[in-house]
C-alpha cells in the first residue's frame, strides 16, 4: 500500500483537532504550515457570554440592581462575622434625614424637588434600616427579604425614570 493512501494513526488529546494535509512535491513540498481550527464554544458559554455583554452594555442602567445585592451580600457577611455590626450601622439611618433638612435650609425646594428629595431620604432611611437589621438578624431573617426586594424594585423603578427624563 503506498504511503500516500494509507492512513496514519496518531493518538491527540481529547479535544483538539487534526487535520490531515496532503505530502506537497516540488522545491516548497518541505516547508512546514500550521492549521489552526478555533474551538466551537459551548451553549452554556454563549449564553453565559450574551448574559455578560449584556449586563456590561446596561451597567449604568442597572446601578441600583449592583448596589442592592452588595448590600445583601455584605448584609450576610456582617451577620456571620460581627452581628453587633448592626448597633454602629443604625444611627446611620438618621443621615438621610439630616441631608433633606440641611438641603432645604440651604437650597430651598418646592413641589416636585422637594417631593423627590423627600422620596429620595425616605428610600435611602428604609435601605440603612434595612441593612441595620439583616446585619443584627440575617438578610433572610423574616420579612426582610421581602423588604430588600421592595427597596430594589423602588430604587431601580426611581433610577430608571430619573434616567429616562434626563
Amino acid at each position: 500500500m503506498s504511503s500516500r493512501t494509507r492512513t496514519r494513526t496518531v493518538k491527540t488529546a481529547a479535544g483538539i483537532h487534526t487535520v490531515l494535509i496532503p505530502r506537497q512535491r516540488g522545491r516548497r513540498g518541505s516547508d512546514p504550515f500550521v492549521i489552526v481550527v478555533p474551538e466551537r464554544p459551548s451553549l452554556t458559554r454563549e449564553a453565559l457570554g450574551f448574559v455578560g455583554r449584556s449586563l456590561w452594555t446596561f451597567r449604568r442602567a442597572l446601578a441600583p440592581t449592583g448596589l442592592s445585592v452588595l448590600a445583601f451580600l455584605m448584609a450576610g457577611l456582617l451577620h456571620l462575622i460581627a452581628w453587633w455590626s448592626a448597633l454602629v450601622i443604625a444611627p446611620v439611618a438618621a443621615a438621610p434625614l439630616g441631608w433633606v433638612l440641611v438641603m432645604q435650609r440651604r437650597r430651598p425646594a418646592r413641589a416636585a424637588a422637594l417631593a423627590w428629595r423627600i422620596g429620595l431620604a425616605a428610600l435611602a432611611t428604609l435601605a440603612a434600616v434595612w441593612l441595620a437589621l439583616a446585619a443584627g438578624f440575617g438578610p433572610l431573617a423574616g420579612p426582610l427579604a421581602l423588604l430588600w426586594l421592595l427597596i430594589w424594585l423602588t430604587a431601580q423603578t426611581a433610577w430608571l425614570v430619573v434616567r429616562h427624563t434626563h
